[in-house]
């Protein structure tokens, strides 16, 4: 399963099909890869390089500008310290948005129907579709900029609207992230609506005759602070539970606060009950287009995320309107019983990833170092794990030497079984080692990675507090220079909805 001996190590770098990674031996890639394979990708990608090699042949006159805009154009941009550095997307990141457009505007795909065109091996079924809208999955490695994937997908659905005739995509945006830590971390991109200005997203007025900064003109609204102005023109910023269909979520025993779930709902009034209805707000809009964020939430068709998207479609298409597109980025699209979403159309794996150095990857202590590891008979966490902890700080100082050169930050991440032991090894590291004081951030979160107030026993803004500084981390004023430490619970189960 070693990566192709012709695989480049650049990131930016055009990757022919044929060298492209997958999961057994080489001498299998022309009898197996679409058995091992997302079951669209390997025709995709081929039909992708032709559409690339041909300078865009089919596609409408707004997406091809804007792809020779984004791929094909040099962009010089402006660093911190003054001076001007090249940027270009990842190659991950063009193949995502080729494949959309190359769906879009030359096959024309509407449906599950259209889809399955490109399934190769013969293994795809319309029953494998649960939706029946139009909806494309992209699978990117955590860290290799899905949120850029979600800008640029945005700028052409808005300008294909306004400058196509008969486009049937959308104005509106939907943007949707499973938490509030995943929704914080879009919002400092799209906050100002920074990410469109800050990378080449938008042409310059005039090019292909167009005035694309001036007539790029959105809202951003972030969950209940919206403000409707006009009719197209807006992105809903939201973290799922603003957009569940019908009344609000049942209370649950899982949830933090059990009060309502034990006591009943607690009624609510204009002085109690100031929350603007998102759901209604989406529903009641005549274009959308949904991005959903860490998509692999939506697996099941009987959960809320999913139930809520089929009502906004259905709404849509009671005015005789639809869903224009649900486009879905993450790095694990799966379903629980492991099968790969059918709709993945677009795959940048992590083996690829991290061979581009476009992703973090953990370092190792060598082999000597390892073969020292003792775990003593201890109840005490720390007592038990003392040569991991300290091992580890070891390796850290070695990386944060290095990475300082660089004018960049080291992080250590010390994951815990339980919120005790989390607090058990703050204490250690702040002990043991003088310098460390005061430099270690302690999180304790719920089995969704939502942070808890109950286990942490902070208020709600210190809560908010502790939510920023772990947003920022690695950033240069950041007090917690070297640590970053979560204490978290083994179970994972994203199917709780834990807000």
């Amino acid at each position: 399963m070693a990566l192709h001996k012709n695989f480049p190590d650049s990131p930016h770098a055009v990757l022919d099909p044929d060298i492209r990674w997958f999961p057994a031996d080489e001498a299998l890639r022309e009898t197996s890869i679409e058995k091992l394979m997302p079951p669209l990708i390997s025709q995709l990608r081929r039909k992708v390089k032709t559409f690339r090699d041909s300078g865009y042949v089919g596609a409408a006159d707004t997406s091809r500008s804007l792809l020779n805009w984004w791929f094909k154009t040099p962009h010089m941009l402006e660093r911190a310290d003054g001076t001007m550095s090249r940027f270009q997307y990842y190659f991950a990141q063009r193949e995502a948005l080729e494949t959309i457009v190359y769906l879009y505007d030359v096959a024309g795909v509407q449906d599950k129907h259209d889809m399955m065109r490109f399934d190769a091996g013969g293994f795809v079924s319309g029953s494998m579709f649960d939706e029946t809208w139009r909806r494309f999955v992209i699978k990117m490695a955590t860290g290799s900029g899905k949120t850029k994937v979600l800008s640029l997908a945005l700028v052409w659905s808005f300008f294909h609207k306004l400058y196509e005739p008969d486009s049937q995509l959308a104005r509106n945006f939907l943007v949707i992230t499973p938490n509030i830590i995943v929704l914080d971390r879009v919002y400092r991109d799209f906050q100002g609506l920074r990410i469109f200005f800050a990378d080449p997203a938008l042409p310059d007025n005039g090019v292909d005759g167009r005035n694309w900064r001036d007539d790029f003109q959105l809202t951003l609204h972030k969950q209940d602070e919206v403000t409707i102005t006009r009719p197209t023109g807006n992105i809903f910023l939201t973290n799922i539970h603003r957009v569940y269909a019908g009344n609000d979520i049942p209370p649950s025993p899982d949830d933090e606060n059990t009060m309502d779930y034990f006591l009943g709902k607690r009624p609510t009034g204009a002085t109690t009950d100031s929350k603007v209805d998102l759901s209604m707000i989406v529903r009641d809009i005549d274009e959308l287009m949904i991005l959903n964020d860490e998509a692999h939430h939506i697996h099941d068709p009987g959960m809320a995320w999913f139930k809520s998207i089929e009502d906004i479609h259905n709404r849509l298409k009671q005015k005789d309107a639809a869903l224009s597109l649900q486009l879905d980025v993450t790095a694990t699209p799966k379903h629980n019983n492991g099968a790969i979403f059918v709709q993945t159309v677009a795959d940048y794996p992590l083996v690829e990833a991290i061979s581009q150095n476009v992703v973090k990857h953990p370092v190792l202590p060598d082999a000597p170092s390892r073969a020292k590891l003792t775990e003593r008979q201890s109840a005490k966490y720390t007592e038990k794990y003392a040569d991991y902890i300290d091992l580890g700080v070891i390796e850290w100082r070695k990386a944060h030497a290095e990475h300082r050169k660089l004018g960049k930050k080291a992080i250590l991440f010390v994951m815990t079984d339980d919120t005790r032991n989390c607090d058990d090894v703050a204490e250690y590291l702040e002990g043991h080692y003088p310098d460390l004081k005061d430099s270690v951030l302690v999180i304790h979160t719920k089995n969704n990675g939502e942070i808890s107030e109950a286990r942490s026993g902070k208020a709600k803004e210190e809560l908010e507090a502790l939510r920023k500084q772990a947003n920022d981390i690695d950033a240069a004023d950041n007090p917690f220079n070297p640590f970053f430490r979560v204490g978290i619970k083994i179970l994972h189960d994203y199917r709780l909805f834990h807000f």
